[in-house]
């Protein structure tokens, strides 16, 4: 985990985005125990509140929980809902303003389907799967 201590972005949503991240990338795999609170501060000399105020926006979603004298661990399930926001989030970013702008071109459907064919894959010399 890194921290960008220069970002507008507070310090709590990228500690909770980042540990969201390796829950969905499976560094941290369901019912397995995450960093604690004071282990995360000590490590980036931040406030243990900071800290705890990111993780429990986690625990508010239900992707970590807490077991008791023990930490807190991955709820399971935990790397699928973060897969389905992630794909709600993406609609919401970038499927719906590509629609809006092919409407105002006039892309027809199938214009459309074949701009995002012509490089899907990251192919970038117009070579087509």
């Amino acid at each position: 985990m890194q921290l960008d201590f220069q970002s507008d972005k507070p310090i709590f949503l990228q500690i909770s985005e980042q540990i969201e991240d390796a829950i969905f990338t499976g560094a941290f795999p369901e019912d397995s125990q995450i960093p604690s609170t004071t282990e995360l501060s000590a490590r980036f000399n931040i406030n243990p509140a900071t800290v705890l105020k990111g993780m429990n926006k986690l625990a508010d979603e239900g992707l970590i929980y807490k077991k008791r004298g023990l930490g807190m661990f991955v709820g399971r399930g935990a790397a699928q809902a973060v897969r389905e926001k992630r794909q709600q989030d993406f609609y919401q970013q970038y499927i719906v303003s590509l629609l809006t702008e092919a409407g105002k071109l006039g892309l027809s459907k199938q214009e459309l389907i074949a701009l995002i064919e012509r490089n899907y894959g990251g192919e970038t010399n117009g070579d087509q799967k």
